[in-house]
């Protein structure tokens, strides 16, 4: 099987333009491709996973990915998906995500050799002259079809400013600037990015007269049609100082059923083969395919042996086996004592004091496996002679200790 059939099987693909061209050249491992990641952020998220996943799908058959940083398009923000304006960054704030994004991707992405090629984008987009732009490029854009672009339409309703207006325009430049500095030929993204990938190709067919190819990735959903990737604590980060490898690995290993499947295909390595097999799997093995989907993806994030920390500390919380020195952790200097709903909100468990309070009145809360009910509770250094485990609801736990 060709890596475009198993992107097919896997169910990576979406929307192509010239799906036989595209065939053609990934197969035979001549795709030249590119993926823009604006680091409006300073950390990557589950979103940018599958992405990167198809990145490498697509090295390993040959084909050489170009991984563009949008520091240039960061300073105009993308409206796509969106139902207010972004905030605007400084310019020092986009570096440093920028930064923080190369050294994320260059854990899925081998950049030795001439094998990928990592630019910025505002290297060229900086230096524009808005004049000569209006004139050479401008002309190329009708703006009957932007406004019709799918990428627009959330923000029409509450009012599309000039400056967001121009992303379309940006990214097209970007890959007509990549059709004629680097040979780049593809396009690749999530399908939120249909529209301003086909100004693309259009707007290199209008100014060469050649043609060049786009191809979208299905958004990561629940079987519900609900986007996946927020956790109770928000964003489900890759950098591990903002979702620790515990955390992350919890969230996959308590997906939904519906999902699991469609997870193991899409972002994981495991061969089809062996993923179909899981498939005919009885239900009562359920759990057993969630600890796999959990460890295969938090190992190509974290590595593997991050994953079998957080593989232990979970199986030691649910099936009283393992070691739960991994888990979640906060080390307390505590001279006297600390409030419960003070703790909780230390501990992440809670955002705020009102929330924490709510979770105990709920019966929400547990020390030690012992429902508490007291919301004036304090912890004092007696209590914590030995580690305690606080669990929020059913599947959140964390420890707490005294610092040496």
């Amino acid at each position: 099987m060709q890596i475009y059939e198993e992107l097919e099987r896997r169910g990576l693909i979406a929307q192509v333009t010239n799906e036989e061209e595209i065939k053609d050249l990934i197969n035979r491992g001549k795709a030249i491709f590119y993926i823009g990641f604006d680091p409006t952020a300073d950390s990557l998220h589950v979103g940018h996973f599958m992405t990167l996943c198809l990145m490498r799908r697509l090295q390993l058959a040959g084909n050489k990915p170009i991984v563009l940083l949008g520091d240039g398009t960061s300073l105009v923000g993308d409206p796509s998906g969106r139902t207010d304006m972004r905030a605007i960054l400084d310019e020092k704030q986009i570096a440093h995500n920028s930064a923080r994004f190369k050294e994320q991707i260059s854990r899925f992405i081998d950049f030795s050799e001439g094998k990928a090629l990592c630019l910025n984008n505002g290297a060229w987009l900086k230096e524009l002259k808005y004049v000569e732009l209006l004139r050479d490029v401008g002309a190329c854009f009708s703006v009957n079809r932007m406004l019709a672009a799918e990428c627009y339409k959330q923000r029409m309703e509450k009012g599309l400013t000039f400056l967001e207006f121009n992303y379309m325009v940006m990214q097209a430049y970007d890959f007509y600037h990549l059709f004629s500095h680097y040979g780049c030929n593809m396009q690749f993204g999530g399908d939120d990015q249909w529209s301003n990938m086909l100004a693309g190709t259009e707007l290199i067919r209008k100014k060469t007269g050649k043609d060049s190819y786009a191809l979208t990735i299905p958004l990561l959903t629940t079987a519900e049609g609900q986007k996946m990737g927020k956790s109770v604590k928000g964003a489900l980060w890759l950098d591990k100082e903002k979702t620790s490898p515990y955390d992350f690995y919890q969230y996959w290993r308590n997906v939904d059923d519906a999902d699991i499947d469609k997870c193991l295909k899409m972002l994981t390595f495991l061969p089809l083969e062996t993923i179909e097999e899981m498939g005919r799997w009885p239900h009562k093995r359920i759990n057993e395919k969630k600890e796999i989907l959990a460890f295969e993806i938090t190992k190509l994030v974290h590595g593997e042996e991050e994953a079998n920390h957080a593989q232990s500390a979970a199986r030691a919380l649910f099936t009283g086996e393992g070691d739960d020195s991994n888990m979640p952790t906060t080390e307390l200097e505590l001279d006297d004592d600390i409030g419960l709903l003070d703790l909780l909100v230390l501990t992440k468990l809670a955002s705020s004091k009102s929330e924490a309070r709510r979770l105990i009145e709920q019966g929400g809360i547990l020390i030690n496996d012992e429902k508490i009910n007291d919301v004036t509770l304090r912890i004092n250094r007696a209590d914590l002679k030995e580690p305690i485990k606080i669990k929020k609801g059913k599947k959140s736990f964390h420890k707490v200790t005294l610092k040496d």
